[in-house]
């Protein structure tokens, strides 16, 4: 194959028919040499023929923005244009966002496509996506559909060249999204589609046709279980997969009791196989970046705290100031465990018990003091948060708290001042409301005060800090001071999501 002038290509075939007479506007011009004008359609019908050729995105596009691509995120851009319903499985950290920006931005400026929808997290529509838009395709116009149902409808109908709208906000305006001209959908964060029964999937699947350009993008697919490829696959690939999910189920799963489902060991190929086409590159592969150490910190529980933690564990139930706690099951008896050692636990009542922190704080001071960077502290539950948040202010430490009920536009506002001034030097964050998208480089430490269940919230997490632009060493610090977090983290860093090994875990702890 040669690229004649960067606008068409001169292919030698065995059999150069079956090309002329397919692809519009080529010829043989020599004994089995066809011409073909290089574009995004020839391409397609090329592929359809498994005649593979490159994207024309890496000749007939200028790179727009501020930065220049790096060469894996120009090889996403072209395997983007390539395949109209795709995955992207690009580690955390690597791009992707400014990968699938240039690609949409191309195809608009081919003409293939009239507007793009965005479909991301709450927590990442302004702070990611929208700061994106404007750092790599500042020349199109950005919307986002946020609010009530009526100023949605308004923002969409404006007609930007980019509309972002989160998960749920799909569905309030569902009528206008199908009116509004919108031929290539993106979809951040996918594993939020991996139920094919939920509402939400079954709303995005009405959004699209088979002419409709769809990109699937996550760092972790299949975290929790190889059953979460069904959903996606059936979105993006629908023939890979069975009809039904149970089907699927057998294919990667084994009953062993009725309650109990192990792995099978030729799962992994198979989701391999069920989610293509796809592209995936890890930060190992193509980003010269720092180190990045996981450290355990011993933390001893206090003497009321390791009271009550074995009070519940044998008893599934405890008494503390005339309030009760009840473990119904011992998913419920894990929770709590971990409640109590973060340092408060809900009553039966819906009130909060709180217990004395002193040493597992102790421990977190001595990690900030340590550091001459910012600290991002990862606490999962609320009701600790506002405890730790205060005892650090306390102390004269500036601190600012992402959780879910902090507005977009005040998340937006604190991950800015996060990035670019003094203040603050400690963020402290619930996992879910802050796991994905964002870049806070300005810190090189993360601290995690209690342990998450979830897999792809931990790597998520720990990727904020771990991506382009962290010129530091990063150090992923865990507060370990009871057993369950200690086999919690253990699950963790052996990349073994806890959901997956809920009933053998349970066993342990109650054991």
């Amino acid at each position: 194959m040669q690229i004649i002038d960067g606008k068409a290509l001169l292919l030698k075939l065995r059999n150069p028919k079956r090309v002329t007479e397919t692809v519009p506007k080529s010829r043989e011009v020599r004994d089995n040499e066809v011409l073909v004008n290089w574009g995004i359609d020839e391409m397609h019908t090329l592929k359809r023929l498994n005649i593979n050729v490159p994207s024309p995105i890496q000749s007939q596009y200028t790179w727009t923005g501020k930065y220049a691509p790096f060469d894996h995120q120009k090889k996403t851009s072209a395997f983007l244009t390539m395949n109209r319903k795709s995955f992207c499985f690009n580690e955390q950290g690597t791009g992707k966002t400014a990968s699938a920006i240039w690609a949409a931005d191309f195809l608009l400026k081919q003409g293939k496509i009239n507007r793009v929808l965005v479909i991301c997290p709450l927590s990442i529509m302004d702070s990611a996506w929208r700061e994106d838009l404007f750092t790599f395709a500042p020349h199109r116009s950005v919307d986002i559909a946020y609010g009530a149902a009526k100023k949605r409808k308004a923002i969409i109908e404006q007609g930007a060249d980019f509309v972002i709208i989160n998960y749920d906000g799909v569905e309030i305006v569902s009528e206008e999204i199908d009116n509004g001209g919108f031929d290539l959908i993106i979809v951040d964060e996918a594993t939020h589609y991996k139920n094919a029964q939920s509402k939400r999937w079954k709303t995005l699947k009405r959004r699209f046709g088979d002419d409709t350009w769809l990109w699937m993008m996550t760092g972790t697919p299949a975290a929790q279980s190889p059953l979460d490829a069904y959903g996606l696959a059936k979105m993006v690939n629908p023939d890979a997969v069975p009809r039904f999910f149970g089907s699927f189920r057998d294919m990667v799963m084994r009953k062993i009791t009725q309650f109990r489902w192990i792995i099978k060991p030729e799962a992994s190929d198979l989701v391999f196989n069920v989610l293509q086409p796809a592209i995936r590159f890890t930060k190992e592969e193509c980003l010269d970046l720092p180190e990045m150490t996981y450290v355990k910190r011993k933390v001893e529980l206090t003497r009321q705290q390791q009271k009550y933690y074995d009070l519940l564990k044998k008893r599934m139930t405890m008494t503390v100031g005339g309030d009760e706690v009840t473990a119904v099951n011992a998913a419920v008896v894990m929770n709590k465990l971990l409640q109590i050692s973060a340092g408060a636990v809900y009553t039966d009542d819906g009130d909060t018990l709180e217990f004395d922190i002193k040493h597992r704080y102790k421990v977190l001071r001595e990690v900030i003091d340590e550091s001459s960077q910012k600290i991002l502290v990862f606490v999962p539950f609320k009701h600790t948060i506002d405890i730790l948040t205060d005892k650090l202010r306390a102390d004269g430490i500036t601190t600012e708290v992402i959780r879910g009920d902090v507005p977009v536009a005040r998340r937006t506002d604190i991950f800015k001042r996060f990035q670019t001034a003094d203040d603050p030097r400690v963020l402290v964050i619930q996992p879910q409301s802050a796991a994905h998208g964002v870049t806070l480089t300005a810190a090189n430490t993360v601290v995690w005060w209690g342990p998450t269940p979830s897999l792809e919230t931990y790597a998520q997490a720990n990727a904020r800090v771990h991506r382009t632009g962290q010129k530091h060493p990063c150090t992923v610090v865990q507060l370990q001071g009871s057993a369950v977090e200690k086999r919690v983290y253990s699950l963790l860093d052996n990349r073994i999501d806890v959901h997956t090994k809920m009933i053998d875990l349970y066993k342990e702890i109650l054991d």
